[in-house]
């Protein structure tokens, strides 16, 4: 059993872990995603910047080179005594009418045919132009090599990157999740739990991972304190009401008398939860288990507590528990349901589980979100008490290790649901 039990914690833990790799609104995903588009911001303006100033210093170079081939050729025109010469044919139409507009030499860069760019230079001579032109296909294609180069490089950082923030971006998230596991543990009641972060590191996370250490130091010394005043009050009251009980005893017979000691025996068993409660809470108390009929102790609790209720088993299955402890546990939920709820009150025995329900009011929202307080019982239509009894079934339910969930039915009343722990099958003699 406990290497099952160790088996379905790891594979738990391993599901837990898949769903917070595959959860894309992690804190890990976003870093990723900011440093991934951070990285492409940067290579895209750097890219850009380097492909346009590539650009811009190819066709200055071939605008240079035209226009010196250009003077040469009109230096040789003018020598020759020609004032006047004819355009060339082939001159684009875009060139000849930069050339009309402009009194001297002109410059265009030629881009109509895909992959042969040509750049052009022409000057006016007389009623005609004078043009030279310059392939440049071999340039056009070392700045697409240029692109593609930068294309790669910033492929190749991004693989370097993103693997890189993941692990740092990890690094962080295990320790958030070492803060988060330890808020879980002790909003489950570990207040020994801590971070341990004291003093490591100064980011926020550990500003953080402190913060939850003092608040849990702090609510364990509250808590401790509370524990310790309750158990005080209980034994200082011990001695005193066994007084009481000894001086009722010697009263006359009468009404008066009776009162007395109803009252004595309510106090008394306010007492008896008490101490009962600091047991509880010291962690002083050790379940005694023996295999018992789960439906047969249930009948026997509700018929001591001397209250209406029925009584349903559909399998008296057999478990391994202290049917002293599940005696209390079920005679509590059955008295907080006359008490605080209406009848009728019904008791269900279905194998491990055992399911009270009353047709009162309900449970408040506010023990239903923080769980029951010792002496607050949640609101006047839930009736007058202590507030001590789902308390103490909550306690007794936690020494036998079963689980006790409280809720509301959809058509009104209070249910608690009592879940044992499954356990071998009984060793018979």
């Amino acid at each position: 059993m406990g290497h099952t039990g160790s088996a379905e914690t790891a594979g738990g833990r391993a599901l837990r872990a898949v769903r917070a790799l595959l959860n894309w609104r992690s804190l890990r995903w976003k870093i990723t995603a900011l440093v991934v588009a951070a990285s492409c911001s940067v290579a895209l303006v750097v890219g850009g910047l380097v492909h346009w100033t590539t650009v811009q210093r190819l066709q200055s170079e071939a605008r240079s080179m035209a226009l010196t081939d250009l003077e040469s050729v009109v230096r040789e025109h003018r020598a020759a005594g020609l004032a006047d010469v004819p355009s060339p044919e082939e001159l684009p139409d875009e060139l000849r009418r930069r050339v009309a507009l402009s009194d001297g030499p002109v410059t265009w860069y030629d881009t109509r045919r895909p992959g042969q760019p040509w750049m052009w230079a022409a000057e006016r001579l007389g009623d005609g132009a004078v043009a030279v032109r310059f392939e440049r296909g071999a340039e056009e294609r070392s700045l697409a090599a240029l692109d593609r180069n930068l294309l790669q490089a910033v492929v190749a950082a991004l693989l370097v990157v993103v693997p890189l923030s993941v692990l740092i971006t990890e690094v962080l998230n295990r320790r958030l999740r070492r803060v988060t596991v330890t808020a879980r543990a002790i909003a489950e009641g570990d207040l020994d739990a801590r971070t341990g972060a004291r003093g490591r590191g100064g980011d926020e996370i550990a500003d953080i991972s402190r913060a939850v250490d003092s608040m849990a130091a702090a609510l364990q010394e509250r808590l401790l304190t509370e524990q310790r005043f309750t158990a005080d009050v209980a034994h200082e009251l011990r001695t005193p009401l066994m007084g009481l009980v000894t001086s009722t005893g010697l009263l006359a017979d009468g009404e008066a008398t009776e009162l007395v000691r109803d009252r004595v025996r309510v106090l008394r068993g306010l007492v008896e939860d008490l101490l009962e409660i600091s047991r509880l809470d010291a962690g002083a108390e050790a379940a005694d288990p023996r295999w018992v009929p789960v439906g047969s102790v249930v009948e026997a609790s509700v018929a001591r507590t001397g209250l209406r209720a029925s009584t349903t088993v559909v399998e008296n299955a057999e478990t391994q528990t202290d049917p002293r402890r599940l005696d209390r546990i079920i005679s509590n939920l059955v008295i907080n349901a006359h008490r605080h709820g209406r009848g009728p009150v019904e008791v269900r025995v279905d194998g491990l589980t055992v399911v009270v329900r009353d047709h009162g009011p309900g449970f408040p929202a506010a023990l239903l979100e923080s769980g029951p307080q010792r002496f607050r019982t949640g609101s006047a239509e839930r009736g007058h008490g202590h507030g001590l009894g789902l308390t103490i079934a909550l306690g007794q339910a936690r020494v036998i290790g079963a689980a006790l969930r409280l809720s509301n039915a959809p058509d009104g009343g209070a249910v608690a649901v009592l879940r044992l722990p499954a356990d071998t099958e009984p060793i018979h003699d």
